[in-house]
Protein backbone atom coordinates (compact mmCIF):
# COMPACT_ATOMS: atom_id res chain seq x y z
CA UNK A 1 0.00 0.00 0.00
CA UNK A 2 1.23 3.61 -1.09
CA UNK A 3 1.02 6.68 1.11
CA UNK A 4 -0.96 8.34 -1.05
CA UNK A 5 -3.94 5.96 -0.01
CA UNK A 6 -3.94 7.56 3.36
CA UNK A 7 -5.56 10.69 4.08
CA UNK A 8 -4.63 12.91 7.07
CA UNK A 9 -5.91 15.70 9.27
CA UNK A 10 -9.87 13.98 10.06
CA UNK A 11 -11.86 14.06 12.79
CA UNK A 12 -13.13 10.55 13.65
CA UNK A 13 -16.36 9.60 16.06
CA UNK A 14 -18.00 5.76 16.99
CA UNK A 15 -21.58 5.74 16.76
CA UNK A 16 -23.18 2.52 18.56
CA UNK A 17 -26.13 1.29 16.92
CA UNK A 18 -29.03 3.27 15.09
CA UNK A 19 -29.88 5.02 18.32
CA UNK A 20 -26.45 7.03 17.96
CA UNK A 21 -26.21 6.63 14.03
CA UNK A 22 -29.70 7.64 12.67
CA UNK A 23 -29.84 11.36 14.64
CA UNK A 24 -26.56 12.59 13.01
CA UNK A 25 -27.29 11.01 9.68
CA UNK A 26 -30.28 12.60 9.72
CA UNK A 27 -29.64 16.15 10.72
CA UNK A 28 -26.55 15.87 8.18
CA UNK A 29 -29.05 15.83 5.39
CA UNK A 30 -31.03 18.35 6.96
CA UNK A 31 -27.82 20.38 6.13
CA UNK A 32 -27.39 19.38 3.00
CA UNK A 33 -26.94 22.11 0.35
CA UNK A 34 -25.40 20.45 -2.95
CA UNK A 35 -25.23 16.60 -2.40
CA UNK A 36 -25.81 13.86 -0.79
CA UNK A 37 -24.87 9.96 -1.67
CA UNK A 38 -26.04 6.98 0.24
CA UNK A 39 -25.51 2.98 0.15
CA UNK A 40 -27.49 0.69 2.31
CA UNK A 41 -27.87 -3.17 2.18
CA UNK A 42 -31.18 -3.25 3.86
CA UNK A 43 -33.89 -0.40 3.26
CA UNK A 44 -37.34 -1.27 5.07
CA UNK A 45 -40.63 0.37 5.36
CA UNK A 46 -40.75 0.76 8.90
CA UNK A 47 -40.39 3.68 11.23
CA UNK A 48 -36.53 4.17 10.67
CA UNK A 49 -36.81 4.09 6.48
CA UNK A 50 -39.67 6.35 6.30
CA UNK A 51 -37.82 9.08 7.95
CA UNK A 52 -34.76 8.33 5.77
CA UNK A 53 -37.52 8.79 3.21
CA UNK A 54 -38.31 11.89 4.59
CA UNK A 55 -34.96 12.78 4.48
CA UNK A 56 -34.08 12.19 1.55
CA UNK A 57 -37.47 13.82 0.05
CA UNK A 58 -36.36 16.92 1.71
CA UNK A 59 -32.81 17.08 0.20
CA UNK A 60 -34.26 16.95 -3.78
CA UNK A 61 -37.05 19.33 -2.54
CA UNK A 62 -34.10 21.42 -1.70
CA UNK A 63 -32.14 20.89 -4.93
CA UNK A 64 -29.70 18.94 -3.58
CA UNK A 65 -28.46 16.13 -6.10
CA UNK A 66 -29.66 13.58 -3.79
CA UNK A 67 -28.88 9.52 -4.97
CA UNK A 68 -29.96 6.54 -3.02
CA UNK A 69 -28.39 3.04 -3.90
CA UNK A 70 -30.20 0.07 -2.10
CA UNK A 71 -29.28 -3.91 -2.76
CA UNK A 72 -31.91 -6.19 -4.52
CA UNK A 73 -31.45 -8.66 -2.06
CA UNK A 74 -31.05 -6.67 1.32
CA UNK A 75 -34.30 -5.04 0.43
CA UNK A 76 -36.66 -6.33 -1.77
CA UNK A 77 -40.15 -5.67 -0.36
CA UNK A 78 -40.41 -1.98 -0.84
CA UNK A 79 -43.71 -0.94 -2.15
CA UNK A 80 -43.80 0.94 -5.22
CA UNK A 81 -45.63 3.74 -3.37
CA UNK A 82 -42.29 3.93 -1.02
CA UNK A 83 -40.27 4.03 -4.10
CA UNK A 84 -42.73 6.48 -5.87
CA UNK A 85 -43.00 8.94 -3.10
CA UNK A 86 -38.67 9.37 -3.53
CA UNK A 87 -38.68 9.48 -7.07
CA UNK A 88 -41.54 11.89 -7.52
CA UNK A 89 -39.16 14.30 -5.13
CA UNK A 90 -36.65 14.25 -7.44
CA UNK A 91 -34.37 11.22 -5.27
CA UNK A 92 -32.29 8.94 -7.61
CA UNK A 93 -32.96 5.62 -6.92
CA UNK A 94 -30.41 2.45 -8.22
CA UNK A 95 -30.98 -0.90 -7.50
CA UNK A 96 -28.01 -3.29 -7.38
CA UNK A 97 -28.98 -6.40 -8.83
CA UNK A 98 -33.19 -6.85 -8.79
CA UNK A 99 -32.66 -10.51 -9.36
CA UNK A 100 -35.58 -12.70 -9.49
CA UNK A 101 -37.55 -15.10 -6.69
CA UNK A 102 -39.00 -17.81 -6.60
CA UNK A 103 -42.03 -19.50 -5.05
CA UNK A 104 -40.93 -16.21 -2.57
CA UNK A 105 -37.35 -16.85 -1.87
CA UNK A 106 -34.84 -14.28 -3.61
CA UNK A 107 -32.55 -16.54 -6.04
CA UNK A 108 -29.39 -13.47 -6.37
CA UNK A 109 -28.12 -14.29 -2.87
CA UNK A 110 -24.37 -13.98 -4.33
CA UNK A 111 -22.19 -11.14 -5.08
CA UNK A 112 -24.35 -8.43 -2.66
CA UNK A 113 -23.80 -4.99 -2.41
CA UNK A 114 -23.45 -4.63 1.25
CA UNK A 115 -21.79 -1.32 1.97
CA UNK A 116 -23.30 0.92 4.33
CA UNK A 117 -22.28 4.64 3.03
CA UNK A 118 -23.62 8.31 3.54
CA UNK A 119 -21.46 11.38 2.22
CA UNK A 120 -23.05 15.15 2.43
CA UNK A 121 -21.22 17.73 0.85
CA UNK A 122 -18.02 17.87 1.45
CA UNK A 123 -19.22 18.35 4.86
CA UNK A 124 -19.55 14.45 6.48
CA UNK A 125 -19.07 11.07 5.54
CA UNK A 126 -21.06 7.99 6.97
CA UNK A 127 -19.27 4.46 7.16
CA UNK A 128 -20.22 1.30 9.25
CA UNK A 129 -22.48 -1.87 9.13
CA UNK A 130 -25.53 -0.01 10.41
CA UNK A 131 -28.50 -0.61 7.86
CA UNK A 132 -31.55 1.64 7.93
CA UNK A 133 -34.40 -0.16 9.34
CA UNK A 134 -35.83 -0.36 13.25
CA UNK A 135 -33.88 -3.92 14.35
CA UNK A 136 -31.19 -1.09 14.35
CA UNK A 137 -32.39 0.77 17.19
CA UNK A 138 -32.64 -0.70 20.90
CA UNK A 139 -36.52 -0.44 20.84
CA UNK A 140 -36.86 -3.10 18.36
CA UNK A 141 -36.79 -5.05 22.11
CA UNK A 142 -34.37 -8.46 22.56
CA UNK A 143 -33.73 -8.82 19.08
CA UNK A 144 -32.44 -5.57 18.00
CA UNK A 145 -29.14 -5.59 16.38
CA UNK A 146 -25.61 -4.55 18.09
CA UNK A 147 -23.95 -2.45 15.47
CA UNK A 148 -21.54 0.65 14.82
CA UNK A 149 -20.43 3.37 12.26
CA UNK A 150 -17.94 5.84 12.14
CA UNK A 151 -18.92 9.54 11.35
CA UNK A 152 -15.60 11.21 9.65
CA UNK A 153 -14.89 14.98 8.85
CA UNK A 154 -12.14 16.37 6.95
CA UNK A 155 -10.31 15.51 3.53
CA UNK A 156 -11.24 11.47 3.59
CA UNK A 157 -14.66 12.71 2.66
CA UNK A 158 -13.81 13.89 -0.52
CA UNK A 159 -12.17 10.22 -1.19
CA UNK A 160 -15.40 8.83 -0.41
CA UNK A 161 -17.63 10.96 -1.97
CA UNK A 162 -15.88 10.72 -5.20
CA UNK A 163 -15.90 6.78 -4.74
CA UNK A 164 -19.85 6.98 -4.51
CA UNK A 165 -19.80 9.39 -7.44
CA UNK A 166 -17.80 6.57 -9.62
CA UNK A 167 -19.99 3.90 -8.16
CA UNK A 168 -23.36 5.67 -9.03
CA UNK A 169 -21.99 7.10 -12.35
CA UNK A 170 -23.01 10.44 -11.42
CA UNK A 171 -21.19 13.90 -11.80
CA UNK A 172 -23.00 15.38 -8.91
CA UNK A 173 -20.64 17.76 -7.88
CA UNK A 174 -18.70 20.16 -9.78
CA UNK A 175 -15.17 19.79 -8.64
CA UNK A 176 -13.94 22.08 -5.77
CA UNK A 177 -10.73 22.86 -3.59
CA UNK A 178 -9.52 20.13 -1.13
CA UNK A 179 -11.65 19.82 1.98
CA UNK A 180 -9.82 21.44 4.85
CA UNK A 181 -8.48 19.27 7.77
CA UNK A 182 -11.17 18.84 10.85
CA UNK A 183 -8.44 16.44 13.22
CA UNK A 184 -5.62 14.80 12.98
CA UNK A 185 -6.64 11.28 12.34
CA UNK A 186 -5.12 9.32 8.97
CA UNK A 187 -7.60 7.05 7.22
CA UNK A 188 -7.72 4.79 4.92
CA UNK A 189 -11.10 3.62 2.65
CA UNK A 190 -11.24 0.15 1.55
CA UNK A 191 -13.75 -1.04 -0.59
CA UNK A 192 -13.76 -4.73 -1.84
CA UNK A 193 -15.12 -5.81 -5.33
CA UNK A 194 -14.41 -8.62 -7.72
CA UNK A 195 -12.10 -6.72 -10.11
CA UNK A 196 -10.13 -3.88 -8.59
CA UNK A 197 -9.75 -5.16 -4.80
CA UNK A 198 -11.23 -8.90 -4.46
CA UNK A 199 -8.94 -9.26 -1.52
CA UNK A 200 -8.42 -5.52 0.21
CA UNK A 201 -10.11 -5.58 2.87
CA UNK A 202 -8.88 -9.17 3.93
CA UNK A 203 -5.29 -8.10 3.44
CA UNK A 204 -5.79 -5.01 5.35
CA UNK A 205 -6.59 -7.47 8.86
CA UNK A 206 -3.83 -9.59 7.80
CA UNK A 207 -1.02 -7.07 8.00
CA UNK A 208 -2.03 -5.04 11.18
CA UNK A 209 -2.72 -8.57 12.72
CA UNK A 210 1.25 -10.04 12.08
CA UNK A 211 2.54 -6.65 13.09
CA UNK A 212 0.42 -6.58 16.24
CA UNK A 213 2.50 -5.90 19.63
CA UNK A 214 0.53 -6.17 22.38
CA UNK A 215 -3.42 -6.79 21.12
CA UNK A 216 -5.29 -7.74 18.62
CA UNK A 217 -9.46 -6.94 19.69
CA UNK A 218 -12.43 -7.95 16.87
CA UNK A 219 -15.57 -7.66 17.16
CA UNK A 220 -17.31 -9.48 14.37
CA UNK A 221 -21.06 -10.78 13.76
CA UNK A 222 -19.94 -13.72 11.01
CA UNK A 223 -16.59 -15.80 11.14
CA UNK A 224 -15.28 -18.09 8.92
CA UNK A 225 -12.34 -16.43 7.97
CA UNK A 226 -9.74 -18.01 5.40
CA UNK A 227 -7.00 -20.04 6.15
CA UNK A 228 -4.61 -17.48 5.93
CA UNK A 229 -6.03 -15.05 8.26
CA UNK A 230 -6.83 -17.65 10.84
CA UNK A 231 -3.39 -18.57 11.03
CA UNK A 232 -2.08 -14.86 11.26
CA UNK A 233 -4.55 -14.75 14.73
CA UNK A 234 -3.00 -17.78 15.96
CA UNK A 235 0.71 -16.80 15.01
CA UNK A 236 -0.28 -13.69 17.04
CA UNK A 237 -1.55 -15.27 20.23
CA UNK A 238 1.39 -17.57 19.62
CA UNK A 239 4.49 -14.12 20.03
CA UNK A 240 2.43 -13.56 23.02
CA UNK A 241 -0.02 -10.52 21.50
CA UNK A 242 -3.52 -10.41 23.17
CA UNK A 243 -6.02 -11.80 20.43
CA UNK A 244 -9.65 -11.57 22.03
CA UNK A 245 -12.12 -12.61 19.49
CA UNK A 246 -16.32 -11.31 20.41
CA UNK A 247 -18.85 -13.14 18.14
CA UNK A 248 -22.01 -13.77 18.29
CA UNK A 249 -23.73 -15.97 21.33
CA UNK A 250 -27.36 -14.79 20.29
CA UNK A 251 -27.33 -15.19 16.23
CA UNK A 252 -29.56 -14.08 14.15
CA UNK A 253 -28.88 -16.84 12.09
CA UNK A 254 -28.01 -20.59 13.78
CA UNK A 255 -25.85 -21.69 11.02
CA UNK A 256 -22.95 -19.00 11.64
CA UNK A 257 -22.70 -19.86 14.93
CA UNK A 258 -21.79 -23.22 14.11
CA UNK A 259 -19.72 -22.75 11.51
CA UNK A 260 -17.96 -20.40 14.38
CA UNK A 261 -17.80 -23.07 16.58
CA UNK A 262 -15.71 -25.47 14.52
CA UNK A 263 -12.54 -23.04 14.84
CA UNK A 264 -13.32 -22.26 18.60
CA UNK A 265 -11.29 -25.80 19.55
CA UNK A 266 -8.03 -24.84 17.45
CA UNK A 267 -8.61 -21.16 18.51
CA UNK A 268 -8.20 -22.19 22.24
CA UNK A 269 -5.37 -24.12 21.55
CA UNK A 270 -3.41 -21.63 19.95
CA UNK A 271 -4.16 -19.18 22.94
CA UNK A 272 -7.04 -16.94 21.44
CA UNK A 273 -9.84 -15.73 23.47
CA UNK A 274 -13.45 -16.38 22.22
CA UNK A 275 -16.23 -14.61 23.78
CA UNK A 276 -19.38 -14.79 22.63
CA UNK A 277 -22.11 -11.66 22.73
CA UNK A 278 -25.29 -12.89 24.95
CA UNK A 279 -27.14 -9.77 25.35
CA UNK A 280 -28.96 -9.99 21.25
CA UNK A 281 -27.48 -10.45 18.01
CA UNK A 282 -24.15 -9.00 17.43
CA UNK A 283 -24.21 -7.41 13.78
CA UNK A 284 -21.17 -5.22 14.06
CA UNK A 285 -17.63 -5.50 11.96
CA UNK A 286 -14.98 -3.75 14.76
CA UNK A 287 -11.56 -4.09 15.62
CA UNK A 288 -8.39 -2.41 16.70
CA UNK A 289 -4.78 -3.42 17.27
CA UNK A 290 -2.53 -2.30 19.59
CA UNK A 291 -2.92 1.49 20.42
CA UNK A 292 -3.25 3.48 17.04
CA UNK A 293 -5.08 1.44 14.69
CA UNK A 294 -8.50 0.56 14.30
CA UNK A 295 -11.08 -0.33 11.89
CA UNK A 296 -14.78 0.03 11.05
CA UNK A 297 -16.92 -0.97 8.41
CA UNK A 298 -19.19 -3.57 6.30
CA UNK A 299 -16.71 -6.62 5.69
CA UNK A 300 -17.67 -9.48 8.37
CA UNK A 301 -14.52 -11.99 8.30
CA UNK A 302 -16.60 -14.90 6.34
CA UNK A 303 -16.37 -15.68 2.43
CA UNK A 304 -19.39 -13.91 1.43
CA UNK A 305 -17.57 -10.15 2.50
CA UNK A 306 -13.65 -11.47 1.81
CA UNK A 307 -14.75 -12.90 -1.40
CA UNK A 308 -18.58 -11.71 -2.99
CA UNK A 309 -19.94 -9.04 -1.52
CA UNK A 310 -19.31 -5.64 -2.47
CA UNK A 311 -17.73 -4.03 1.42
CA UNK A 312 -16.20 -1.00 2.65
CA UNK A 313 -14.51 -0.24 5.30
CA UNK A 314 -12.33 2.41 7.08
CA UNK A 315 -9.14 2.24 8.76
CA UNK A 316 -8.28 5.09 11.25
CA UNK A 317 -4.86 5.69 12.47
CA UNK A 318 -5.63 7.68 15.46
CA UNK A 319 -4.92 7.46 19.49
CA UNK A 320 -8.05 8.85 20.62
CA UNK A 321 -10.45 7.23 17.79
CA UNK A 322 -8.72 3.59 19.29
CA UNK A 323 -10.02 4.28 22.35
CA UNK A 324 -13.03 5.22 21.57
CA UNK A 325 -13.44 1.58 20.19
CA UNK A 326 -11.77 0.03 22.44
CA UNK A 327 -13.95 1.54 25.45
CA UNK A 328 -16.74 0.06 23.71
CA UNK A 329 -15.51 -3.23 23.72
CA UNK A 330 -14.59 -3.13 27.20
CA UNK A 331 -18.19 -2.49 27.61
CA UNK A 332 -19.10 -5.11 25.12
CA UNK A 333 -17.31 -7.98 27.03
CA UNK A 334 -19.56 -7.59 30.07
CA UNK A 335 -22.11 -9.21 27.78
CA UNK A 336 -20.46 -11.86 26.83
CA UNK A 337 -19.88 -15.24 27.95
CA UNK A 338 -16.15 -16.54 27.60
CA UNK A 339 -15.78 -19.79 25.65
CA UNK A 340 -13.30 -22.62 27.43
CA UNK A 341 -11.91 -25.32 26.53
CA UNK A 342 -13.65 -27.86 29.18
CA UNK A 343 -16.82 -26.84 27.76
CA UNK A 344 -16.91 -27.59 24.09
CA UNK A 345 -18.58 -30.37 22.57
CA UNK A 346 -16.65 -33.59 22.04
CA UNK A 347 -16.18 -33.52 18.05
CA UNK A 348 -14.86 -29.64 18.50
CA UNK A 349 -12.16 -31.32 21.05
CA UNK A 350 -10.79 -33.99 18.73
CA UNK A 351 -7.37 -32.80 17.36
CA UNK A 352 -8.12 -35.13 13.80
CA UNK A 353 -11.40 -33.69 13.37
CA UNK A 354 -11.00 -30.01 13.86
CA UNK A 355 -7.26 -30.16 12.31
CA UNK A 356 -9.38 -31.29 8.92
CA UNK A 357 -11.63 -28.50 9.63
CA UNK A 358 -9.39 -25.60 9.89
CA UNK A 359 -6.40 -26.65 7.44
CA UNK A 360 -8.76 -27.98 4.37
CA UNK A 361 -11.68 -26.37 4.71
CA UNK A 362 -10.46 -22.82 5.43
CA UNK A 363 -7.39 -23.44 3.33
CA UNK A 364 -9.98 -23.32 0.14
CA UNK A 365 -13.03 -20.69 1.85
CA UNK A 366 -11.57 -17.08 0.79
CA UNK A 367 -11.15 -18.27 -3.11
CA UNK A 368 -14.94 -19.63 -2.79
CA UNK A 369 -15.54 -16.39 -4.76
CA UNK A 370 -13.23 -17.16 -7.89
CA UNK A 371 -14.99 -20.93 -8.18
CA UNK A 372 -18.30 -19.19 -8.96
CA UNK A 373 -19.93 -17.93 -12.32
CA UNK A 374 -19.41 -14.57 -13.15
CA UNK A 375 -22.09 -12.72 -14.63
CA UNK A 376 -22.46 -8.78 -14.99
CA UNK A 377 -24.23 -7.34 -12.00
CA UNK A 378 -27.09 -5.41 -13.26
CA UNK A 379 -28.27 -1.82 -11.17
CA UNK A 380 -31.66 -0.49 -12.10
CA UNK A 381 -31.88 3.14 -11.94
CA UNK A 382 -35.14 4.84 -11.19
CA UNK A 383 -34.43 8.42 -11.99
CA UNK A 384 -30.77 7.92 -12.00
CA UNK A 385 -27.53 5.89 -13.86
CA UNK A 386 -25.44 3.22 -12.93
CA UNK A 387 -22.34 1.53 -12.95
CA UNK A 388 -19.70 -0.05 -10.81
CA UNK A 389 -17.07 1.36 -7.80
CA UNK A 390 -13.32 -0.44 -6.64
CA UNK A 391 -10.72 0.12 -3.75
CA UNK A 392 -7.71 -1.98 -2.00
CA UNK A 393 -4.83 -2.37 -0.65
CA UNK A 394 -2.00 0.00 2.02
CA UNK A 395 0.57 -0.08 4.31
CA UNK A 396 -0.47 2.36 7.49
CA UNK A 397 1.29 6.11 7.90
CA UNK A 398 3.32 6.27 10.96
CA UNK A 399 0.94 7.12 14.23
CA UNK A 400 1.21 10.44 15.15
Amino acid sequence: MKRSDWTRGNAAQLLENGDAFFPRVFEALGQARQLALLETFILKDDKVGRALCDALCGCAGRGVRTVLTIDGFGSPGLSEGFLGRLTGAGVQVRIFDPGRSLFGQQLNLLRRMHRKLVVVDDAVAFVGGINFCADQLLDFGEMAKQDYAVELRGPIVGRIRAFMQRTANTDAAPPRAPVARAGTAAVLFAARDDKASPDGIEKIYRQAIRTARSRVCIANAYFFPGYRLFRDLCRAAGRGVEVKLFLQGMPDMKSVRFAARLLYGHLLRAGVEVHEYCARPMHGKIAIVDDGWATVGSSNLDPLSLALNMEANVVVISRSFNAQVAARLAMLETHCEPVRQDTLPFWNRWPPLGSFIVFHVLRWVSRVGAWLPRRPQRVKALGGRADAGQGPRHRAPPLR
